[in-house]
């Protein structure tokens, strides 16, 4: 197992973290096996599966890679899960992970993509939404999900389900949506928008199985053809041409509507640089996920706004393209042309 380590530490396998640290005994410090300072000669290592083991040795904790802080905030993103109805405090994550409520704040966000409250109402929104399908009535699906009124309820979602609840199980009904489709170098592209911003991005290759996909997102909610004046229609032909004639990518209002996990790992999506291209892996990394690759690579599958959430900059960890629900040709054509700007 040690030779295992070594090369676990030799590498900075983050895979590893949290399943052992490492003391440097000359220095009086541990670390995870992840940590960015230069390796210390293995007759000065000892290894534990443990931070309390290590602390017990006399060691303290790497000011670098901070060990202890990632394990901390999974701590706390499991109290908020198993309580996601009740109301949490900053106060009272401080108490249950010994760390300030500024820099339970701070960090959290860094890690998540979100603030604490804000991954709760996401928990909170998915299990009004899953109440909502299991044929609960409103007010029950409400305060089940621990929203506490109706009002707190438009308060706290940020958008995320386009529409009100009564709308929502109704698949829309009564929901106006506007949508326009445009010809791009792609083939057909569809931008569909509720009031508060873009919903739906998707490329197809008639206006019917355009339509197609719309309806099916939102059944029974009503549909408008934007007119040529309308904010819609100056975000579609911006978008137009940003992707058949390289214009820089528009700043649009989006309406995203899923999992509090999903709209962390689209959120993420939209941080990586045009140009930029990653590996699942490499993904689930960065949002301190190791070992969440497939259920990253499954939200960005369910991405339902394309290219302004930039998943075709996702590839398998053998270079080659992996999925993209509009084609592998779209996908090929989007990373072409940002490598061309770059």
């Amino acid at each position: 197992m040690s030779d295992q380590y070594l090369t676990a530490v030799k590498e900075r396998n983050a895979n590893f973290d949290g399943k052992f640290y490492y003391g440097v005994m000359t220095t009086g410090v541990y670390c995870k096996p992840s940590c960015p300072s230069r390796p210390a000669l293995p007759e000065n290592m000892r290894f534990f599966e443990t931070i309390e083991q290590a602390q017990k040795a006399g060691l303290r904790a790497c000011k670098k890679c901070k060990p202890g802080q990632g394990d901390r905030l999974l701590e706390i993103a499991s109290f908020i899960e198993n309580r996601a109805d009740q109301k949490i405090t900053l106060d009272d994550l401080a108490k249950i992970s010994n760390l300030s409520p500024h820099h339970i704040q701070r960090k959290f966000k860094a890690a998540y993509g979100v603030s604490p409250k804000q991954y709760q109402n996401g928990l909170r929104l998915k299990n009004f939404k899953a109440a909502l399908k299991d044929g609960d009535d409103i007010s029950g699906a409400i305060y089940e999900a621990g929203f506490g009124s109706t009002s707190r309820i438009y308060e706290q979602i940020d958008g995320r389900i386009g529409m009100t609840p009564a709308a929502y199980r109704a698949g829309g009904k009564g929901e106006e949506i506007s949508y326009a489709i445009r010809q791009c170098a792609l083939g057909l592209i569809i931008m569909a928008a509720t009031d508060r911003g873009v919903c739906l991005v998707h490329f197809g290759d008639s206006e019917k199985e355009l339509i197609e996909h719309l309806t099916q997102e939102y059944p029974h909610a009503i549909f408008n053809q934007t007119k040529p004046s309308s904010a819609l229609s100056n975000w579609i032909d911006a978008l137009n041409d940003h992707i058949s004639h390289g214009a820089t990518k528009p700043d649009i209002p989006l309406h995203l509507n899923g999992t509090a996990f999903q709209i962390r790992v689209w959120r993420f999506l939209m941080s990586v640089k045009e140009g930029e291209l990653l590996s699942y892996k490499e993904q689930a990394t960065r949002m301190g996920e190791p070992r969440a690759v497939r259920a990253v690579a499954s939200a960005n599958g369910r991405n339902n706004i394309g290219v302004l959430i930039p998943c075709h900059r996702i590839l398998r960890a053998n270079g080659s393209l992996g999925g993209y629900r509009w084609g592998l040709e779209r996908k090929r054509a989007l990373i072409e042309g940002e490598r061309k700007k770059g």
